[in-house]
């Protein structure tokens, strides 16, 4: 199984963002276990190293980041993936449409996200994390 984490996912576990943190967790070492596999759109690398600058210093933000290139595939944001994102209107949220369009170059099967509007619109299933974190329990 192919599993797109949107952004959130990794702030909550990278900053241990209660009460998301242990979900998120799961998630990344089953990704590191490889039991599904897990992308990151490239631009939520770029999100997390501006975000994440309340959290760490800049040497710490750059090493954790570089980290989940062990973990993760990362899917580039290209020319054609920005055109579509920019021409879909159904999207309110242009970063939800990227992680979309991500998701499908590289045949996700899910994405995993907290954002409850971005799943209304998506094309691609999402489920929140704690559904995801379920479906593996069973």
């Amino acid at each position: 199984m192919r599993v797109l984490l949107d952004t959130n996912i990794l702030m909550d576990y990278l900053t241990e963002r209660e009460p998301f943190y242990q979900d998120a967790r799961q998630i990344v070492i089953n990704c590191k276990n490889e039991q599904y596999e897990g992308v990151l759109a490239a631009h939520s690398i770029v999100d997390m190293f501006y975000i994440l600058r309340k959290h760490f210093t800049n040497a710490e933000r750059r090493k954790l980041l570089l980290a989940l290139f062990k973990i993760f595939t990362i899917e580039a944001v290209d020319e054609e993936k920005l055109r579509i994102a920019l021409k879909n209107e159904s999207f309110e949220d242009f970063e939800d449409c990227l992680q979309v369009e991500c998701a499908k170059a590289v045949s996700a099967d899910i994405i995993v996200t907290r954002d409850k509007e971005f799943a209304a619109t998506s094309s691609v299933p999402c489920v929140t994390p704690s559904e995801f974190c379920d479906m593996f329990d069973e």
